[in-house]
């Protein structure tokens, strides 16, 4: 197929932080020395920051190594910290609150921002393209451009493509976008970034990597019960009812609105578990509803997250590009927070290039990329905190929060734990569970599946190709109902998949329409037979403020 090709000295995939965060400092560096090095940021979404969905607690160490002036030039982040509270929730209506000196210290928030992520890219994306960065929302790099072993760019996708594969009358090929070196940033489980590291074994000798699928909403609340700076975080119900893991947020940011959400483990083993419904529930929790009662849900999303930490972390380096960010898995999750961490491996990434184009290189493997990264702070912090999420996990709730509190305030425990079953391995036989009855949604704290799907602005093109692509169309009703009840009727939070019959007997339905983008089904799908792909430019989810 004849495609327009354009070529450029760096050629970025996703415009988050990591991926926004190399392409200012490539610029930065470049406009400082007098040299011209031309960048590329495809993005997927119909705009920056239109995918970009974290609670979220911001870091500002990144951000300030790379914009010193970032509060003068009117950042996004205007809501420090003022307390820290954290809970165990005993049952529906009980709690207790954690005593400072007993939460582990990464998780103290004092001089940190609340705010949104989605904002802060596209903030960030301005400042990039001032710097002459060129940015181009609503195409989704589809396909690596790989020729003999090395990555030279990449193939956005078609446009106009009918849902049987034709060309419509609209019909546009995709382009090829090559270059010198490209930075993979797709956020957690990138489509490529999964391939890449298929494709070069990046993560030979690392554990398994191992996710959460974190779902929030945005509330506008009473004045009275608006707290601007409080921080909340707990465990316990509803999640233990199920022997399932995680915890909740809520934060008190700008202009009256909280941001609440529950991150689930995606290593729980009861098939009936449903993030959504868990997360629906604990909104009735009078720790939670205190605040919101009384208020409006705006706005929806879910996005899975990268949180295995420093003993799943890959490879990064591969002959042509570096993968970045969430992508690899950068994300601190004894901090529950990457977006520092993310930004500083785009900014190393973009010191690391800028060299290696100043030394006339070119599709070579940045292998220096590692030491500078090894040397960062960033590093440092996944060291100190590599034990907490496998602890966690081995340990439970209660026995990892006992060791990850000695190992985070007392002494740093000699010892590496490791968590070597991947998420999608850990489920039980439906025979071997109960099922659970989630109460119904009241419309008031707690809702359906649809109309948080509504309030997420998610859309699609219509009579385009399904980007859920099965392995095999005959597991989901020969293996996966009959082992697990298919699980991708509950772990899929809005409500993609499902399980209809008819007078011709049971179907597995795809409602690729209701996609967040949230790739939790790519992770969670005990048979590994579906695969996320890029959809038409500009499809799914529109966050405001997320």
């Amino acid at each position: 197929m004849d495609r327009d090709v354009m070529e450029y000295d760096v050629v970025i995939v996703g415009a988050g932080p990591a991926g926004l965060a190399a392409a200012c400092r490539i610029k930065q560096v470049a406009n400082e020395a007098g040299n011209e090095i031309s960048v590329c940021l495809v993005e997927k979404g119909s705009e920056v920051g239109a995918h970009i969905l974290s609670g979220a607690v911001i870091e500002d160490r990144a951000l300030t190594e790379l914009f010193p002036d970032w509060k003068e030039n009117n950042a996004p982040l205007t809501t420090q910290v003022a307390r820290d509270e954290v809970y165990f929730l005993l049952g529906d209506s009980k709690s207790i609150q954690a005593p400072g000196w007993a939460v582990p210290k990464p998780m103290h928030n004092h001089g940190n921002y609340i705010g949104s992520v989605g904002n802060l890219c596209r903030w960030l994306g301005q400042q990039a393209e001032e710097l002459g960065v060129e940015i181009y929302p609503g195409f989704p790099a589809a396909e690596v451009l790989l020729e003999d072993g090395v990555v030279k760019g990449v193939i956005t996708g078609d446009m106009g493509v009918d849902a049987e594969g034709n060309p419509k009358d609209s019909y546009t090929p995709g382009m090829e976008l090559r270059a010198r070196y490209t930075l993979f940033a797709e956020g957690c489980r990138g489509h490529l970034g999964k391939r890449l590291i298929n494709e070069y074994q990046l993560d030979a000798g690392k554990d398994p990597q191992h996710y959460g699928i974190g779902i929030k909403e945005l509330w506008d609340i009473d004045p009275a019960r608006h707290q601007p700076g409080l921080v909340m975080h707990g465990t316990g119900w509803p999640l233990n009812e199920s022997s399932s893991s995680g915890g909740f947020f809520l934060y008190h940011g700008d202009d009256g609105q909280v941001m609440v959400g529950l991150i689930t483990d995606l290593s729980y083993s009861n098939p009936y578990v449903s993030p959504y419904d868990e997360f629906q529930r604990l909104k009735h929790h009078p720790a939670i509803a205190q605040y919101l009662e009384g208020g409006k849900r705006v706005s929806y999303g879910a996005r899975a997250i990268t949180k295995g930490g420093l003993n799943c972390l890959p490879k990064m380096t591969f002959p042509g590009g570096l993968l970045i960010g969430c992508d690899a898995g950068t994300l601190n999750f004894a901090k529950i927070k990457g977006v520092h961490t993310a930004m500083k491996s785009g900014m190393i990434a973009a010191e690391t290039v800028i060299a290696a184009i100043a030394a006339d290189r070119c599709h070579d493997e940045l292998t220096e990329f590692t030491t500078a990264f090894e040397s960062s702070w960033a590093w440092q912090e996944l060291q100190r905190s590599r034990n907490f999420g496998p602890a966690l996990h081995k340990l439970g709730t209660l026995g990892g929060a006992a060791f990850n509190f000695i190992d985070q305030n007392i002494l740093a425990m000699p010892v590496t734990l490791h968590d070597t079953t991947p998420d999608y391995d850990t489920l039980r036989a439906a025979s071997e569970c109960k099922p659970i009855i989630y109460p119904k949604p009241d419309g008031k704290l707690s809702f359906s599946k649809l109309d948080s799907v509504f309030i997420g602005n998610v859309n699609h093109a219509e009579d385009q190709p399904c980007h859920l692509k099965l392995a095999d169309a005959e597991i989901p009703l020969e293996i996966n109902l009959v082992q697990w009840d298919e699980p991708a009727q509950r772990y899929c939070p809005a409500g993609v998949y499902e399980i209809t019959e008819d007078e011709q007997g049971k179907h597995f339905q795809i409602n690729s329409q209701n996609c967040v983008h949230c790739k939790t089904c790519d992770i969670k799908d005990p048979s590994q037979n579906i695969e996320w792909v890029t959809p038409e430019g500009s499809g799914g989810p529109n966050y405001p403020n997320m």
